[in-house]
């Protein structure tokens, strides 16, 4: 069991000091949701299997009174299990395929895409060491250079702050992703965010967005986790003449009471019904 209450984490940083890797940022978070303190091993990309003494060459990796358990998901099941006395991260079975679904969904929409938008920054922001490494694998990866992978953000990025509106939809009722509190749910996807965050050298999202307020709250818990000074911001991204709306009006798509009866459905019933014959 944690030795005073701490374990180590081992973490992928840039040369701002702060977290690159998504998978290290929910990491931390689900440490510190279990309440637990965190040793965190500084370091980049460069000589991580020497850092770990052989036991791996990809992180998050973390090590409880001796005991090593690799990958972000392997660490949540190892918490929950070996610490059921402590604050779930995922508080019941059902939990975890969602989780599991809303992460490949962000992914697909929003943390590869972000990505390429930032690859190149993200290379220039890594430690001098790591720019080899950065720039072959992931030119591999993306199959182009990186500079011109970028190229062209200023288009794309308003379409994947539209493609946010399911997450817009939830948190514009709910206080988190989990409900009335927050569950691994939340850090995973904030994870993404804050990896974004620390390449977005222009911003992601628009000054008034509706995650904003979630975000913010996200990032001052566990006494402001998320607020590493080498943190870029993310709000100001504007729309252009022929952009598309960054964010929808509230109230559209996704599951809402809004039937109540006949009177609250009438006025959009006559709009889609209007010219039509009278039965």
């Amino acid at each position: 069991m944690a030795q005073n209450n701490t374990i180590t984490c081992y973490d992928i940083a840039i040369s701002t000091g702060a977290t690159i890797s998504p998978f290290v940022w929910s990491t931390k978070y689900a440490l510190a949701h279990k309440g637990f303190d965190i040793d965190l091993v500084p370091g980049g990309f460069t000589g991580i299997s020497e850092r770990t003494g052989g036991k791996t060459e990809r992180l998050p990796a973390i090590v409880d009174d001796g005991k090593w358990v690799l990958d972000s998901w392997g660490i949540v099941e190892y918490l929950d299990t070996t610490y059921p006395d402590r604050p779930a991260l995922i508080p019941h079975p059902s939990v975890a395929p969602m989780v599991r679904a809303l992460d490949a969904w962000f992914w697909r929409v929003a943390t590869g895409p972000w990505m390429r938008c930032y690859c190149a920054d993200y290379r220039d922001l890594s430690n001098p060491e790591d720019h080899e490494y950065i720039t072959h694998s992931r030119e591999i990866m993306i199959g182009m250079k990186l500079e011109d992978r970028q190229a062209g953000r200023e288009d794309r990025l308003p379409l994947i702050s539209a493609d946010l509106e399911p997450l817009r939809i939830v948190l514009r009722e709910e206080k988190w992703l989990g409900g009335e509190t927050p569950n691994y749910a939340d850090y995973r996807i904030l994870g993404s965010i804050l990896f974004t965050a620390s390449v977005c050298k222009i911003p992601a999202l628009a000054e008034d967005d509706p995650l904003r307020d979630w975000i913010e709250r996200c990032r001052d818990l566990f006494g402001g986790l998320g607020r590493h000074p080498g943190l870029f911001p993310l709000y100001g991204l504007e729309q252009r003449e022929g952009d598309a709306p960054l964010f929808a009006a509230a109230g559209q798509g996704g599951i809402h009471k809004r039937n109540t009866g006949l009177e609250s459905t009438r006025a959009e019933t006559q709009r889609i019904t209007d010219g039509m014959a009278k039965a």
